[in-house]
């Protein structure tokens, strides 16, 4: 099954139906994000049309949410042409020196721009350069870029003024979810995480393909960054586990 026929499933699973059909875990869902839910009440979902953050719309007496939805593993939840990330990254006032060194680790070849003849793999990249690396992620790890991040890479995006919700990592028998603010609060917590890798918290940083093989079907892809969250249902479930310890602990 394939992240689109997932979200279907939610669909179908919540249209039309009352409250009280639902099972254990959409229920706790529910009742997580609407006021004064009663188990007669009927739910109304569909799938977002466009590609924006929300991927489905519950709507209950006329309260609407949003809905990201994720599965699998190497989750990506951002992708967008190199120019506009740069773009991010000018605006919230990182350097022109650290702008230059994330188009060296984009591209690997030794240029800004992508023109170079020969291309590194990531790991033959951070075989020299691992030490600016590490200084450019300090960087980027600063709290007030990493709210930014977040809201650009997860709970918003670029084409939309709203937030999402919540976010479920999961199917319809089988899912957790988070809501908007523990996303923030997850991903923050994250912010001295160490690795190799340029990355914002656990949102790690790359190009959709380094095309090593000169493949011209997918050199395009080397002029577009790629944001995953390859540890998103592992911090999620840590996150539970956490505040499950310090409610039972008061």
């Amino acid at each position: 099954m394939n992240g689109y026929s997932n979200e279907l499933n939610f669909v179908n699973y919540l249209n039309g139906h009352k409250v009280k059909k639902l099972n254990i875990m959409l229920l706790e869902l529910i009742e997580s994000l609407f006021d004064n839910v009663n188990e007669d009440d009927v739910i109304t979902a569909w799938k977002n049309p466009f590609k924006q953050k929300t991927d489905i719309f519950i709507k209950i007496n006329n309260i609407k949410k949003r809905i990201s939805i994720k599965m699998g593993s190497k989750n990506s939840v951002h992708m967008e042409p190199i120019s506009e990330f740069i773009h991010f990254l000018i605006e919230n006032g990182i350097s022109r020196e650290d702008v230059i060194e994330y188009l060296k680790y984009q591209y690997a070849d030794g240029t800004t721009n992508g023109t170079g003849k020969i291309r590194l793999s990531s790991e033959e990249y951070k075989k020299d350069n691992q030490l600016k690396l590490d200084k450019l992620n300090m960087v980027l790890n600063q709290e007030r870029i990493l709210k930014k991040a977040i809201d650009k890479f997860v709970l918003k995006g670029n084409n939309d003024i709203n937030y999402i919700d919540a976010l479920i990592y999961g199917t319809v028998e089988d899912f957790v979810f988070v809501k908007k603010d523990e996303i923030k609060e997850i991903i923050i917590n994250k912010k001295d995480l160490y690795a190799t890798g340029i990355h914002f918290g656990p949102l790690f940083c790359q190009p959709m393909s380094r095309c090593l093989n000169y493949n011209k079907k997918y050199e395009k892809l080397r002029f577009c960054v790629q944001i995953k969250w390859y540890s998103l249902l592992d911090d999620i479930l840590e996150y539970k586990n956490d505040q499950l310890y310090k409610n039972n602990c008061h």
